[in-house]
């Protein structure tokens, strides 16, 4: 009778645990057809650990593709595809997971095993999925020789992306909270998919963060702002690109479309649009102008990019008659200042998602596509264009490590040769960040050999001074009998090409300055290390400060109390010659600009 009882208790309590489940899942539902991706995993999760079934293993597995959570997609699509039933596409999103992962030979096994369930595979996409895996391994394995860095000092812990230079400083897009945004009133819908559910209009639940909006980043300062143009919006504002002059500006928004504008009765998709705005004599934006070509209810215009004399506008969109996800257009301005029509630029347009177009001076357009050969999701491309807007010439895969496994976008190069990319690649501070890129072919060339060692005398009453420039820099000794209050010099010490390590030439100096201290327990050290002008500056000056800071920590090896030192990186901001950006000079010349200096300081 007691076992009875006991598989009756046990039934019942099962069937109490299905019926939740599948309540939880109405909700978790609910939520997703209304893109609530982020409360949906969690609803989804619970479901699952009440009830395993493979509706909510894939749904779950789409909300962290939804979000780029790639470890997250991986592991959940190898448990949706492992499960009765799967559906082959879980297949196709597990090798992209596994892709986006690094794990190309994984990821080849997966796209054979896919292309052959699903027998509307084109030969051509098979053997794009093939050659990009193939490909990626051979990039990793001989990366260009690029200095692709996090810009840390602009990046947050959220989405940053689309840095273009602006008055000397640089605009992004970011989903960092803001304060001074406009918002409307929280009884106002953001999306009608569903007119029993309320979507919150002052969070993006798509990823549960704040909506996109532009901020300025000034000039060498760390401070970041919210960009002064008034939109009218609280939803999604940005990316953006300026005219050279500055004075007009294009960007997307998200608008609520008006009643009029939408199907009555029916869930409204919010598409996204293209704005413009000038600024007046007192420095202020005007209100934005809709771009010619919007059309909110029936597809999205966004990614803009105004060429410097602002009359070419280049942006991606998924209109009617392109040849995949989204193309990209490119409009030009008449004499009357009108829009001509958006002009499709067949040769470089795949069937994925071609997006981020940018225009150098030289002709060059970069974009962002997945419907090449690639290194997983979007990647970066370049080909050179004629005047006409067309090219004879191959479309360029930028490699590795422009490239990576995950997505690679908005690149676009500076006057003074410095690019900017967006990317969600790991080992970032946030979903997406904004990178510096720079070749390393020009920063420094290290000496061919050792470097001369000079010695430092270990007294208390002695100066560094510089010798003549076009030889290493010496220490000397300062008279006995006047020490100065401040110290001076220069430290003989190179590093090697685009490195931060101690060398052991340089620890062999180092190791006087630390001798030197302990003569002067009362003193301070300032370092600071400055690179020459070649290369981009941004990356330069992150440089430097690693070059200071490991100086730094070899001192506080070495017992100098970490309070006594200070360390700054200066870049190629405090140049000793004429030899700045675009300069011809020789490599002594240059030579005198790379150098790590020291002064010691009373306390």
């Amino acid at each position: 009778m007691k076992k009875l009882h006991y598989a009756i208790g046990l039934c019942f309590m099962l069937m109490t645990m299905s019926v939740k489940a599948q309540y939880i899942i109405k909700e978790a539902d609910k939520a997703y057809d209304n893109f609530k991706y982020a409360e949906a995993i969690g609803l989804y999760e619970k479901a699952y650990n009440k009830k395993a079934s493979l509706h909510a293993a894939e749904r779950i597995a789409d909300c962290y593709r939804f979000n780029n959570n790639y470890p997250e997609a991986e592991r959940w699509y190898a448990v949706a595809t492992a499960m009765e039933g799967s559906k082959a596409e879980n297949t196709y999103f597990y090798a992209r997971a596994l892709q986006n992962n690094s794990k190309y030979a994984e990821a080849r096994t997966q796209y054979e095993r896919y292309a052959g369930v699903e027998k509307g595979i084109t030969p051509e996409q098979h053997n794009i999925w093939i050659a990009s895996c193939d490909s990626a391994i051979t990039w990793m394995q001989t990366p260009d020789r690029l200095q692709v860095d996090n810009y840390k000092t602009i990046n947050s812990g959220k989405s940053d992306w689309s840095a273009v230079p602006y008055m000397g400083g640089l605009v992004f897009t970011s989903d960092r909270h803001a304060d001074g945004v406009y918002q409307p009133k929280k009884h106002r819908f953001f999306l009608h998919f569903d007119t029993r559910v309320k979507p919150d209009p002052l969070m993006n639940s798509w990823t549960g963060d704040d909506y996109l909006h532009l901020f300025f980043k000034p000039g060498t300062a760390d401070s970041v702002q919210l960009f002064p143009l008034h939109t009218g919006t609280g939803y999604h504002v940005g990316s953006a690109s300026f005219t050279r002059d500055g004075k007009e500006m294009f960007f997307t928004l998200t608008r609520i479309p008006g009643r009029g504008d939408r199907a009555k009765g029916k869930s409204t998709t919010v598409n996204v649009e293209i704005y413009s705005s000038k600024k007046d004599a007192a420095g202020n934006w005007s209100a934005p102008l809709a771009f010619t070509h919007n059309n909110v209810n029936a597809y999205s215009v966004g990614d803009p990019f105004i060429t410097e004399d602002g009359m070419a506008l280049y942006f991606a969109s998924n209109m009617p008659g392109g040849a995949g996800g989204t193309d990209i257009y490119v409009c030009y301005r008449t004499a009357a200042g009108e829009w001509g029509p958006p002009l499709n630029l067949k040769a470089v347009n795949t069937t994925g998602n071609d997006r981020s177009p940018a225009l150098t001076k030289d002709n060059i357009l970069y974009f962002s596509s997945d419907g090449r050969v690639g290194m997983g999701g979007l990647d970066i491309y370049s080909v050179k264009l004629d005047k006409s807007g067309q090219h004879n010439s191959p479309v360029k895969n930028m490699r590795y490590p422009m490239n990576s496994p995950q997505d690679d976008f908005a690149f676009g190069m500076t006057e003074t040769g410095m690019g900017y990319l967006s990317s969600n690649r790991t080992g970032g501070s946030g979903s997406d960040d904004i990178y510096t890129v720079a070749a390393l072919l020009q920063e420094e060339v290290p000496p061919a050999t050792p470097d001369t060692i000079n010695k430092v005398p270990a007294k208390p009453d002695t100066v560094a001074t510089p010798s003549a420039p076009v030889n290493p820099p010496v220490i000397t000794p300062a008279p006995a009998n006047n020490p100065p209050a401040q110290h001076n010099g220069l430290l003989d010490i190179y590093f090697d090409f685009s490195k931060a390590d101690i060398r052991p030439e340089a620890a062999k100096v180092l190791d006087e300055l630390v001798q030197l201290l302990k003569a002067n327990p009362d003193k301070l050290v300032e370092l600071g290390a400055h690179t020459d002008a070649r290369g981009n500056d941004a990356f330069n000056l992150a440089l430097s400060q690693k070059r200071a800071n490991s100086v730094a920590s070899y001192l506080a090896g070495k017992g100098i109390a970490k309070n006594r030192i200070l360390a700054k990186g200066y870049g190629e901001t405090k140049l000793l010659n004429k030899c700045g950006n675009g300069v011809q000079c020789t490599e002594e010349e240059h030579k005198q600009n790379r150098r790590t200096e020291f002064k010691l300081l009373d306390k």
